[in-house]
């Protein structure tokens, strides 16, 4: 007799034997007991996980010459023919190889004849999302209005490719991947009836290897028992499916946490000499990463992580000293390493790298313990408490911006010395920058501009003494003269004569009014750095966060 593999020989043929599935034997269980069973079903979810299988569970329950029953006694001839794929009304088609229109047709003439010697004829359509949709819509009518004798179970991966129309016309049941705890319980009564010997961890291993599928999960099982024989080891198991040992994964983040640069190296010596991708390294520090995170986060995680009890005890062991933003920090950065791994040429030293950088990270510290430390130093500073930060190591940090209304101490300004100091009498109260600001209200921005470049030598009405460096010297022709003049004249009311003369470089004379701005904006904030340097919240923030000013920028300027 040929040899007949796990999946086929330990597929479900009762409702209790679906593992992880309850949720839908315990609805089609009571359907079936009340005699509320619809004429089309749709069974969702991923491969593996018993949509087939239940479909023909299902279909034996209806016609089974002892029911329709929840528990389809599996001897009389309907149950056999079901249970062997050649019901001669239970007839099982493949979408991915019946797509056209023409399958459809021949499907909707099968129907019409009553079933041979069961109860219902039962049409089940694997894939069912390939169908074309002309094949979709010769399908839809009879969806709509089917015979009395007929019911559709549709099974697929894919549940968004099928037209809603059909959907519509179903019941929907989504069967959910199978969780690490039941599907490694079901792998221990198969091996316990194979006689195969293997430990609960390499079990685990292949539990997990099958993300949910219990055909996959059985199908590595297979591998391994031809590989191994009677007596499976972890050690061949790992060696089989070319995965990391856990305790190298746990060993590896155990040493990031406690920065040991150079055990890091040693343990990616060992993945190298055992022949692992480097890759697949990552994924799996990527997953016991993200296992230490849910233990933080959730006291009882369940089904959150797929893990076993002893493991899971590990895991929170290795996880109760290491802060969540450490946890954040290391699994972002291996994400981004799992993808360079992909592209590098150099894939031992890209990961020697990241580990060695992730054991030198500092410790990171939580917004809100920054934030509380703020708050407690708020409330000693507005109680007059010396505060004392420690000192350390400085970084840089943002810009600190101070406002010039701030309640900053400043010390008074010392009055600007002119290089020279010459009369500027003028008529009361109106001088020198009064007539630049009448010139530019009277919009005159060439002369305006022109005086504002120019140093006061002497004001002493009717004269008016003007020095201009040589580069504007040749604006001020006669004609400019006297519209200056005009200008005075109006503004001092009097008549004003000007005369300029041309100031050389490194001549003294006084400052013009726009080296006066400049040297009073340079001055400003020369004396706001020194101040908010010298502030004590400045000051105690600094040491708190442990950096340095890089610039000081007045909020009432804006910010460039």
């Amino acid at each position: 007799m040929s040899y007949q593999v796990l999946a086929r020989k330990w597929r479900p043929q009762l409702f209790e034997d679906l593992v992880g599935q309850e949720h839908v034997s315990q609805t089609l269980i009571n359907a079936i007991t009340s005699d509320r069973v619809h004429h089309a079903f749709l069974f969702t979810g991923a491969r593996g996980v018993g949509k087939t299988s239940a479909a023909r569970i299902f279909a034996k329950a209806l016609n089974c010459q002892e029911g329709p029953t929840t528990h389809p006694c599996g001897v009389c001839p309907s149950c056999v023919e079901i249970t062997k794929g050649q019901g001669i009304d239970v007839l099982e088609i493949d979408g991915a190889s019946n797509t056209g229109v023409d399958d459809i047709r021949e499907l909707r003439e099968n129907i019409r004849y009553l079933p041979s010697q069961s109860r219902y004829k039962i049409f089940i359509i694997d894939e069912v999302h390939m169908l074309s949709i002309n094949a979709f819509n010769a399908l839809l009518k009879t969806l709509e209005e089917p015979p009395a004798h007929a019911k559709f179970i549709f099974a697929t991966t894919e549940p968004h490719k099928i037209p809603i129309t059909i959907l519509s016309r179903c019941q929907r049941f989504d069967f959910k991947k199978i969780g690490l705890t039941p599907l490694q319980a079901r792998l221990r009564f198969i091996v316990d009836q194979e006689n195969i010997q293997i430990e609960e961890s390499g079990l685990a291993i292949i539990a997990r290897s099958g993300g949910g599928s219990m055909r996959d999960a059985l199908s590595t099982l297979d591998q391994v028992i031809a590989f191994c024989g009677d007596k499976v080891s972890d050690e061949e198991l790992q060696g089989l499916l070319g995965l990391v040992s856990r305790a190298l994964l746990l060993a590896t983040v155990r040493a990031i946490l406690q920065r040991e640069a150079a055990q890091l190296l040693n343990l990616v010596q060992k993945v190298d000499e055992h022949g692992h991708s480097f890759r697949q390294f990552c994924q799996q520090l990527v997953e016991l990463v993200r296992a230490l995170v849910v233990v933080k986060v959730v006291e009882h995680p369940g089904d959150l992580i797929d893990v076993g009890e002893s493991e899971l005890e590990e895991i929170k062991t290795l996880a109760d000293p290491a802060s969540l933003e450490d946890l954040h920090r290391l699994l972002a950065t291996l994400i981004r390493t799992e993808a360079d791994l992909a592209v590098s040429n150099y894939p031992r030293l890209t990961m020697e790298m990241v580990l060695v950088k992730l054991a030198d990270l500092p410790t990171g510290i939580e917004v809100a313990t920054l934030i509380k430390h703020l708050e407690d130093l708020e409330k000693k500073l507005s109680s007059g408490v010396a505060v004392a930060a420690p000192v350390q190591k400085p970084r840089p940090v943002e810009p600190v911006a101070v406002p010039e209304s701030a309640d900053i101490p400043l010390a008074e300004e010392p009055p600007l010395e002119p290089s020279v100091t010459l009369p500027t009498t003028g008529n009361g109260d109106k001088n020198w920058p009064g007539l630049v600001d009448f010139v530019k209200s009277r919009r005159k921005p060439r002369i305006s501009s022109l005086l504002e470049q120019s140093s006061l030598l002497l004001l002493d009405l009717p004269r008016l003494q003007i020095g201009m460096p040589g580069m504007y010297l040749s604006l001020a022709d006669s004609e400019m003269c006297h519209e200056i003049e005009i200008l005075a004249a109006e503004y001092f009311s009097t008549a004003v004569k000007v005369e300029v003369q041309k100031v050389a470089n490194g001549e003294k004379a006084p400052l013009s009014l726009h080296a006066e701005r400049v040297q009073q904006e340079s001055d400003r904030k020369k004396k706001l750095r020194e101040n908010a340097v010298e502030h004590p919240i400045v000051k105690s923030a600094l040491n708190i966060f442990g950096g340095e000013i890089e610039d000081v920028k007045p909020i009432d300027k804006g910010f460039v």
